[in-house]
């Protein structure tokens, strides 16, 4: 196993995952010795299936969104004194390849945060209105936040323990991806994007997000803005 992943846990956050969650986990644990899947109050087997590919498992006995899970997950992480942390989607859009490959940058680069990118990767079958969406996106975070990102929704980062650490996630719903961002720019956490791929299925289309699920992105940073 590659030495940089053996000091790392893989986070992943699952609501009713128990189609995949399985071999989403044995797919990671070919190159990551420890795999965190919170499992979000889930209705299905998700955590049963999880813990019986070798995940560690964690559980909200009640639903309360992504972005919560993951702030669970990082926070036992970091208790549990891993150096790297990889958050990681529990639908089979990302490969542990390009997880490691993440993990070496941030030693490589001394950056703290490491963002995967599917625009100057690959975005596997991505419907033409998703792209579209996720390029708005974008720009907006680009200019809310003043980073040079070019991809401001992708659920496949890699944190060093200090900057897991100082980043605080309060948006319990989709949006935690923002404020993910935001939290980097306001702390100047030092970052780099990845090229890495990401593969569109029948199945991630039907668990991500419409188009009404976009406008309550875009309203609960509203919010939160609102609230600061």
């Amino acid at each position: 196993m590659d030495h940089l992943a053996s000091r790392t846990a893989v986070v992943i956050a699952a609501y009713n995952e128990a189609a995949v969650i399985g071999d989403v986990v044995r797919d990671a644990r070919r190159l990551f010795s420890t795999v965190v899947v919170v499992d979000d109050g889930s209705r299905d087997s998700t955590a049963g299936d999880a813990f019986a590919a070798g995940a560690t498992v964690l559980v909200h006995p009640i639903n309360l969104g992504q972005g919560a899970a993951l702030q669970t997950g990082i926070a036992y992480a970091c208790r549990e004194g891993y150096e790297y942390i990889v958050t990681f989607d529990a639908d089979g859009q990302h490969r542990p390849e390009d997880a490691v490959a993440m993990v070496h940058a941030l030693q490589d680069s001394g950056a703290q945060v490491a963002l995967g990118s599917r625009f100057l990767g690959a975005a596997e079958s991505i419907p033409a209105a998703r792209r579209w969406l996720l390029r708005a996106a974008t720009v907006f975070t680009r200019l809310t936040t003043g980073l040079r990102v070019t991809d401001a929704h992708n659920g496949l980062r890699a944190l060093r323990a200090d900057a897991a650490a100082r980043i605080r996630i309060r948006q319990n719903r989709m949006a935690h991806a923002s404020e993910i961002l935001e939290e980097i720019a306001r702390h100047g956490l030092r970052y780099v994007e990845v090229p890495v791929v990401v593969r569109y299925t029948e199945y991630s289309m039907a668990k991500g997000q419409s188009g009404f699920g976009a406008f309550n992105i875009v309203l609960d940073l509203f919010l939160a803005r609102l609230r600061k």
